[in-house]
């Protein structure tokens, strides 16, 4: 591990954390049913790599380079798109942006900046300004259903899939992971009340929490 990177997460656990308060818990209903798990954690490595209007085709070649996009790897598209990269996963959360989430083993902002030069655009480490929350189970559709706007049908919202919404007037992004499995990337000043909105919704159908860290 480079001492840049070790760096980065050094400074990362000085942060404390955005769910700070919260205690792991588990709440059933009546007949004893848990039938929404929720599991907050920090995130170790987030990029943004962006660019302005009419900047995008530079910014995906050189993008394409630093990650080593083939036809069988290509990037995101559109808006709401994902795909697996080998650094982590990449959000196209824009017309001219990305979001890359990373596992912190990498120092990606330094491997992105070797391509995207400030002429192409721009690369920001974000990852002391975003967290996590995962939610699972039969009925965390219902659950996310009662705070966003959101038509949850397959062919609306499909997996593997990312929906740019929010609730209370907070933003939020929300990656659909499977029928009943979708991953919220908060905002880390705003985590700790959305976790909160989180956990009231599901209370009806039996909730939990798991705090990563």
């Amino acid at each position: 591990m480079s001492d840049s990177t070790t760096s980065t997460l050094a400074a990362a656990a000085a942060f404390s954390s955005p769910f700070s308060g919260h205690v792991a818990h588990e709440h059933p209903t009546r007949d004893g049913l848990v039938q929404v798990r929720l599991r907050a954690e920090r995130l170790a490595s987030v990029t943004l790599i962006s660019t302005w209007m009419g900047g995008t085709q530079a910014l995906c070649a050189a993008l394409g380079q630093a990650l080593a996009a083939t036809d069988l790897f290509p990037l995101p598209a559109a808006t709401g798109q994902t795909a697996q990269c080998p650094l982590g996963l990449l959000l196209r959360t824009g017309p001219h942006e990305f979001m890359l989430i990373g596992s912190g083993a990498v120092d990606v902002a330094a491997a992105l900046k070797a391509h995207i030069t400030p002429d192409i655009g721009a690369v920001l480490d974000l990852s002391h300004a975003r967290c996590r929350v995962h939610i699972q189970g039969p009925q965390a559709e219902a659950t996310l259903g009662k705070l966003f706007a959101l038509d949850f049908r397959d062919a609306a919202f499909g997996v593997g899939q990312l929906k740019l919404s929010g609730h209370h007037h907070v933003p939020c992004s929300l990656h659909r992971l499977g029928a009943d499995r979708f991953d919220l990337y908060l905002l880390s000043t705003y985590a700790h009340g959305q976790l909160e909105s989180l956990q009231d919704a599901a209370l009806e159908f039996g909730v939990a929490l798991t705090l990563a860290n």
